[in-house]
């Protein structure tokens, strides 16, 4: 667990892995300051599930992220992907900087052979209680049709392996389910897509094009887009979410009648508040690393973050690494050919600027 990448570090952080080491969820390091660390843990009875791993510094939201790699090397991040890279842990969780944290995987760990860029992966809860797995969220603003074929493929392996989709149906984000609608990029991804799909080892059933208006509906297991659409669409849900909540409960305010239907509701409404809520999913997988990462959001409270690090667990022992390295293997040819580009992210590919502006992590959203 990085401890100081929060809005409010490292209090949050030590209070959820104290939370998830307590519950048997895992064992977790809190890297960061010492000093501070121990002082978030007070005096109380540790868990010997919990442990702490100095590191001297901190990327801020204000670092570049690609800056930030090369000048704070004994930040709090670097070390915890360090710790990744040498298999001491099985997994970072960072509520920090997501550009950072996507630049610091790409470095420490680099990417799964055959994989372009990361991308990260948010699910949904839908009406009929379906999920809806949807990549990217806001790692990669520019892309090519190589990396947005990617992404689906990383949607549908994600709702194989934890959504439990045997043949996932993975539908491309566009402003219209028509093949002449979209753009260059979209109807370039599509062929490679509706290619891919006829092949009988094909790890998903591809609808073509689907519309923002269906996401929803609970028809589509999975979904593809580029960051800049996706982080949009993560943004916006969050925001209709809180919205409809609000709007709910000033009804139920409002009358007498309300009131009495609203005290009878409200099991219900408290159910359906947990299922939004982002502090009960955790926090969103950044998957096509040599590694697992899973980003919180900036706010996170202790259950947030409790809920980010059993995230990181269950996708640890559900196998999703070597799961994806096979399929990504196994669809090679989608991204094999000219204009793609597959080698090894490292220290010696640094560069100066963000990996991408969509992936700054801010301190509304992740």
């Amino acid at each position: 667990m990085d401890a100081m990448g929060g809005d409010n570090a490292p209090g949050p952080e030590v209070a959820g892995a104290r939370l998830a080491a307590e519950a048997g969820v895992a064992e977790v390091v809190l890297v960061g300051d010492q000093e501070r660390i121990e002082r978030a843990l007070g005096s109380a009875r540790r868990s010997p599930r919990l442990s702490v791993r100095h590191a001297s510094e901190v990327v801020t939201m204000e670092d570049n992220p690609g800056q930030a790699y090369r000048k704070k090397r004994d930040s709090s991040l670097r070390v915890a992907f360090e710790l990744c890279k040498a298999g001491k842990v099985d997994a970072v969780v960072s509520a920090g900087n997501s550009g950072a944290v996507l630049s610091h995987g790409l470095f420490v760990l680099g990417r799964l052979p055959g994989v372009e860029r990361p991308g990260i992966v948010a699910v949904f809860p839908t009406p009929n209680g379906a999920t809806l797995t949807l990549c990217d969220m806001g790692a990669n603003v520019e892309v090519k049709a190589t990396m947005l074929a990617q992404f689906g493929l990383f949607a549908a392996c994600f709702a194989q392996v934890v959504g439990g989709k045997a043949r996932p149906r993975l539908g491309l984000l566009s402003n219209g389910a028509e093949s002449h609608k979209g753009t260059e990029l979209t109807r370039a991804a599509d062929a490679l897509l509706c290619s891919a799909a006829e092949h009988p080892d094909a790890a998903f059933e591809y609808l073509g094009y689907v519309e923002g208006s269906e996401l929803f509906r609970g028809h589509i297991d999975a979904v593809c887009t580029d960051g800049f659409t996706g982080n949009i669409v993560l943004k916006l849900s969050e925001g209709v979410s809180e919205a409809v909540m609000r709007m709910i409960k000033r009804r139920l305010e409002s009358s007498p009648r309300a009131k009495l239907g609203g005290l009878l509701a409200k099991p219900a409404l408290l159910s359906l508040k947990r299922e939004i809520d982002y502090a009960e999913i955790g926090g969103a997988p950044l998957v096509g690393l040599r590694g697992l990462a899973v980003i919180c959001h900036g706010r996170s409270d202790p259950l947030a973050i409790k809920n980010g690090i059993a995230a990181a667990a269950r996708l640890s022992e559900a196998g999703l690494l070597p799961r994806l390295g096979d399929a990504v293997a196994r669809h090679g040819r989608l991204w094999e050919g000219p204009g793609s580009s597959s080698k090894e992210e490292g220290p010696r590919a640094e560069r100066d600027q963000s990996p991408s502006d969509g992936a700054h992590h801010s301190k509304e959203s992740a």
